[in-house]
């Protein structure tokens, strides 16, 4: 029999063996370790909020850039812009960016004030900026139907219709004009210019030598190119709209002649034609005919290589 005290001492040699047999868990992570990840990760965020900075910002390209309180040309100016400025990029809408200055300042910049790569791609109808044109106003009546009804009433009617449809889509819309007024046919294609325009729409009503010798809605462009593409793709998007469809056609008018967008010129009828008349008064023809149009404007913004 062991005497009591050497029992307790082979017990403590036990438990002793038992302890260095199960050892504790270490964490898998030194200190050195975990410091080491912390310094990559906060590198990793430092790196990436720069990329994206710096992926936010655009240059200035020109000499003229002005940072405007609103999305378009008509919006009062702010400031001007120094060449080779960097801006950080908070929203696009159509060719407007808006943006903040390196002094903090908040403003919108047009697209075409910067350099190439940094414009807004335009691949959807709400991202266009469309010119609409309705023909003659003011002192100038347009031709006259054999009731003599004025065509620049027509055009006019016809212009708001395409300008409320084409806005419901979130596009850009400038008119020529938007009243009986008058306006020179010279400044209708600078507008297009100065917007800086994805197609300019000039809509009028034929009229033929003899009443009733003619009928049909013709689409007229001057420059082949994109021009003459969106011809097509409006053309193309008529539907059966109750008068002869006349196709594309070259058409020597100065609004589109002397425009550096593209651009076509439509004649939706001959007003002097009382078949087409009844069509052209008729506010449902209107709302299908724009509506067409709108067709082949997507058509063409959605394929515009």
């Amino acid at each position: 029999m062991l005497r009591y005290k050497e029992r307790i001492e082979i017990s403590l040699t036990n438990q002793t063996r038992q302890k260095r047999s199960h050892p504790q868990k270490r964490s898998p992570f030194s200190k050195s370790s975990l410091l080491l990840m912390l310094l990559v990760l906060g590198l990793g965020f430092i790196l990436g909020y720069r990329t994206r900075t710096y992926m936010n910002q655009i240059v200035v390209e020109t000499t003229d850039a002005v940072l405007k309180e609103g999305p378009g040309t008509e919006f009062p100016q702010k400031s001007f812009l120094k060449k080779e400025q960097r801006l950080t990029v908070y929203s696009r809408k159509n060719h407007w960016l808006h943006v903040k200055t390196d002094n903090g300042k908040t403003g919108w910049v047009a697209d075409w004030m910067i350099a190439d790569g940094y414009k807004n791609p335009i691949e959807k109808l709400s991202d266009a900026t469309i010119v609409i044109d309705a023909g003659h106003g003011g002192a100038d009546s347009g031709a006259l139907s054999i009731k003599n009804k004025m065509e620049k009433k027509y055009t006019l009617l016809y212009a708001k219709e395409l300008e409320q449809k084409l806005e419901s889509y979130g596009t850009k819309v400038y008119m020529t004009r938007s009243s009986d007024k008058t306006v020179s046919l010279s400044s209708r294609p600078i507008l297009a210019q100065q917007v800086h325009a994805d197609a300019f729409i000039s809509i009028h009503f034929d009229s033929c030598d003899q009443p009733n010798a003619a009928s049909g809605f013709t689409t007229y462009y001057y420059h082949t190119g994109k021009s003459l593409k969106l011809a097509r793709c409006i053309n193309q998007s008529f539907g059966a709209l109750g008068l002869e469809n006349r196709g594309v056609d070259k058409g020597d008018f100065l609004v589109i002649r002397d425009n550096t967008q593209p651009s076509v010129l439509l004649e939706m009828g001959y007003i002097n034609t009382q078949k087409d008349f009844e069509n052209i008064s008729d506010p449902s023809y209107r709302s299908e005919a724009m509506d067409d149009v709108v067709k082949g404007l997507k058509k063409f913004i959605e394929n515009n290589d």
